[in-house]
């Protein structure tokens, strides 16, 4: 028996190596195959994501480029003297937005942490300082502060009055070039119109002097026309955006203002109060 297992074991440790090594060559050619493969695919993806690219790129050439381009193209083609007039409104317009959208945003402040200092300030006494406060401050709300801290020895009524008028007056300031801003919004689309119906007379002009009606002379006046049209109606939007943000604005001031004045009031009443009764 020990004759026949002795044969048996030193087969399987003289084959054992070989198949291993035929194991492992076999795995290094699936994974060599397998590697191959996937690169292959990859390079065929790439391949049909170029092709696309390129054929996408071929139709926008083919449409006149991109977006940008394309409006160029139809601002030169509608009226020369209208499309100017359409364009300066809108950069017109646009100034005076971004004046007043710098202006508001400049004048926003943490209201309550300036009213909380001044509360401090007015009831330890220290009306100096809460003057220093509010000159330091930038924004309505620590001047309308200002304007009620300069009355303050004469009666609520008379404090309420002054906060009254100057925040009427500085709501006005805030509004400075809204009015401007207004005008171009209505002119805008207004050019765009007129450019329509100097198109309409142009195309009946050119009617009548060719004896005919051809429609590349029926659709030349048309498209001056509608392009006019559409690019008044653009820049009147763009513009009305822009207004409704400086509103917002100038509420969120007022309102701050209105509550500041409201808070300074009280202040100034609990301290006339306290006073009052120290010199009693």
């Amino acid at each position: 028996m020990k004759r026949l297992i002795i044969p048996i074991v030193v087969f399987f440790l003289a084959v054992a190596p070989a198949m291993q090594a035929q194991s492992a060559a076999a795995k290094d050619t699936l994974a060599t195959t397998v590697t191959a493969a996937d690169t292959l695919a990859a390079d065929s993806a790439m391949a049909v994501i170029d092709a696309e690219l390129s054929a996408s790129d071929s139709e926008a050439d083919a449409d006149g480029g991109g977006l940008h381009k394309q409006l160029k193209r139809k601002f030169m083609e509608g009226s020369a003297g209208f499309m100017s007039l359409v364009a300066l409104a809108l950069v017109l317009g646009l100034a005076f937005c971004i004046e007043r959208i710098i202006f508001l945003t400049l004048s926003e402040i943490n209201a309550r942490r300036l009213m909380h200092d001044l509360d401090e300030r007015i009831e330890a006494g220290d009306i100096e300082g809460a003057k220093d406060i509010c000159r330091n401050t930038r924004g309505p709300v620590a001047s309308i502060c200002y304007q009620g801290l300069l009355h303050i020895n004469e009666p609520l009524e008379q404090i309420d009055r002054q906060l009254t008028n100057y925040g009427a007056v500085l709501v006005s300031a805030m509004e400075k070039g809204c009015t401007w801003i207004r005008l171009f919004i209505a002119v805008a689309p207004s050019l765009g119109f007129l450019g329509t119906v100097i198109g309409m007379v142009m195309a009946f002009d050119r009617i009548q002097t060719a004896g005919d009606i051809s429609p590349a002379i029926v659709a030349e006046g048309m498209k001056v026309a509608l392009i006019t049209t559409i690019f008044g109606i653009i820049v009147a939007i763009v513009l009305q955006f822009f207004y409704n943000y400086i509103l917002t604005k100038i509420e969120r001031l007022t309102a701050q203002m209105e509550e500041s004045a409201i808070t300074l009031t009280d202040a100034i009443a609990k301290h006339k109060s306290t006073n009052g009764k120290t010199e009693k």
